[in-house]
């Protein structure tokens, strides 16, 4: 799923493209809630078909705002 500049995701405004990879692509957005700037990853149809993965992917959200490291963003 493709996400075009501007697109609005919720309280996200998307604002370009940083990436994809294995998961789906990863996109700079703009919470105008928070009025911060975010990484909002777009999982790939495959994988949200695939529970084994889903449940990885949950996992990995959860457990990743308690890793403190200079080179993992906050979430």
């Amino acid at each position: 799923m493709a996400l075009e500049t501007g697109t609005r995701v919720g309280v996200y405004e998307v604002t370009g493209k940083l990436g994809e990879g294995g998961m789906g692509e990863v996109y700079r957005a703009h919470d105008t809630t928070l009025d911060r700037d975010v990484a909002l990853k777009v999982l790939s149809e495959g994988f949200t078909a695939d529970p084994d993965r889903l449940s990885r992917f949950q996992r990995e959200a959860k457990f990743t705002p308690l890793t403190n490291h200079p080179n993992i963003g906050g979430i």
